[in-house]
């Protein structure tokens, strides 16, 4: 049996929380992903996982020592709509490690298999959505924005059925935790304050151990959750992410992205581009983005009413609803800090005065209300005005259509970076290095993702998804060789781009 050296404190200090499951077994495991970096991040033996026995054991037929495989137990808003009652229907955790730098993350399949909240559902899972978890999570991982990632993919041997069969597969997702605005609900719906406390304080020695035991914790633990939201949300926006399906039972109360089902990189710039098929009312469009995560923080602070005052005692109910209410209005703030910030580092602007606050918020409005008027390429706009930082702006005119219409703000910028190196910013090319570090070559763009996928679900050809996990694990570096995976795909091709959940 392969060692794992699990520590399951989910399990063993929340009973009632979920319900013990075992993974579906499936007749030829095959492991298609391995994710050896990851692997040794975890304390793990890559090279003894890398074999049929990591075969059976990503594909569920094996259940390592020491793991207490898990359905938890979570409610959650879908496009507006409560549910009651969602949970794991086609996920286990199987418990968490320790890693290598002290922190606890857990373990978990994705597709293995029916639990008892399926609600109907076969609880499997196909290649192409576990590979685009792959995909995306690595992509987030080099791109550094704190996210869920792949610990391995196994192929399971068996069809699964949507609108066609398709090979089955079974992800193995590493998270900091699994803990939701949505496991909240499930015990809020309930009016099970005991277990509220519970989860409240689980959740706080697991992700803000700083917090325990303080007298106003729970309206703490909603602060630190909005600001790590906010971060998290505003470094989507600057890369041109956008999730599809941002219920609240997506959202992670450690701040990572998790659960990547109908995502997509933008190509040109457009704040109403949706690409998931099921938002048709665009509810979560790329700029309502962070309208939604302060929607679902709402939903999250509701849950911690009652942990924080009786409900019986009027005036003190109405004491923290206001507090509450600061920490909520306060997000819009809190996003638009983080995001000036990472807009300020990809304009090159470093040596910031008092004077110039207006202006470096005007700065990146107006050049995303450019790139949206003339339908710029949203990563080679912002990867080419680092080229004009250091001289050559032709890159740059190349992409608009009418190169005039850039010149008025190309000016104004210009001046602002003369007015940053005088006042001791750094120079031309440094500044230009500094921005290339900032703004992606590579993305996993949405053509070539499609174009890996279908390569391995319909051919069993794991090279198209191989060389192209190899690009967006080096994002911004420029290499000749990679240039395949920095062109946009044609603009027919986008307008009619789709992406679906793979339930």
């Amino acid at each position: 049996m392969l060692p794992f050296g699990f520590d399951n404190t989910y399990a063993r200090e929340l009973p009632g929380f979920y319900v013990a499951w075992k993974p579906a077994a499936v007749p030829a495991p095959r492991l298609l992903f391995l994710n050896e970096a990851l692997a040794t991040e975890l304390n793990l033996d890559a090279a003894a996982l890398n074999g049929p026995d990591g075969a059976a054991l990503f594909a569920g037929n094996v259940v390592p020592d020491g793991a207490e495989p898990i359905a938890q137990a979570y409610a959650g808003h879908q496009f507006g709509g409560f549910s009651p009652q969602l949970g794991d229907g086609r996920a286990l955790l199987l418990g968490e490690l320790i890693d290598r730098a002290g922190r606890r993350r857990d373990i978990a399949f994705k597709g293995s298999g029916r639990t008892p909240f399926s609600r109907g559902g076969d609880g499997k899972a196909a290649v192409g959505p576990m590979l685009r978890e792959v995909l995306i999570g690595e992509a987030m991982h080099a791109l550094g924005i704190p996210t869920t990632r792949a610990l391995a993919v196994a192929a399971t041997g068996e069809s699964v059925y949507r609108e066609q069969a398709l090979p089955g597969a079974v992800l193995t997702r590493v998270a900091a935790s699994h803990l939701r605005v949505g496991t909240f609900q499930f015990f809020a719906a309930q009016g099970d304050t005991a277990r509220l406390h519970q989860l409240a304080d689980y959740a706080i020695a697991r992700h803000d151990p700083d917090l325990i035991g303080a007298p106003e914790r729970h309206l703490a633990l909603l602060r630190a959750v909005a600001a790590r939201q906010a971060t998290l949300i505003a470094q989507w926006m600057n890369v041109g992410f956008i999730h599809g399906v941002m219920n609240t039972d997506n959202m992670a109360i450690s701040g990572e992205s998790i659960d990547y089902g109908p995502c997509a990189f933008m190509e040109a710039y457009d704040p109403a581009a949706v690409f998931s098929s099921i938002d048709h009312g665009g509810r979560y469009a790329y700029a309502n983005q962070p309208h939604i995560a302060r929607w679902n923080l709402a939903r999250f602070a509701e849950t911690l009413l009652p942990l924080m005052a009786d409900a019986d005692d009027e005036a003190a109910v109405q004491r923290v609803v206001a507090q509450v209410m600061e920490v909520i209005d306060a997000f819009p703030a809190l996003y638009a800090t983080a995001l000036r910030q990472g807009q300020r580092a990809k304009l090159g602007l470093f040596a910031a005065t008092a004077a110039d606050d207006d202006a470096d918020s005007a700065l990146p409005d107006d050049w995303l209300a450019l790139l949206h008027t003339q339908s710029v390429d949203f990563t080679l706009a912002w990867r080419r005005l680092a080229d004009a930082a250091d001289g050559d702006g032709a890159a740059l005119r190349a992409l608009f259509a009418e190169p005039a219409a850039l010149d008025a703000w190309l000016t104004r910028w210009q001046e602002r970076c003369a007015r940053d190196e005088a006042a001791g910013g750094p120079p031309a090319a440094e500044r230009a290095a500094r921005m290339r570090r900032t703004s992606p070559w590579i993305i996993p763009r949405n053509h070539r993702v499609e174009e890996a996928l279908a390569a391995a679900s319909d051919h069993d050809d794991l090279g198209p998804f191989e060389r192209l996990l190899a690009a967006i694990r080096q994002p911004f570096d420029e290499a000749p060789a990679l240039a395949r995976y920095a062109e946009p795909a044609p603009a027919a091709v986008t307008a009619c781009y789709r992406t679906f959940c793979g339930t």
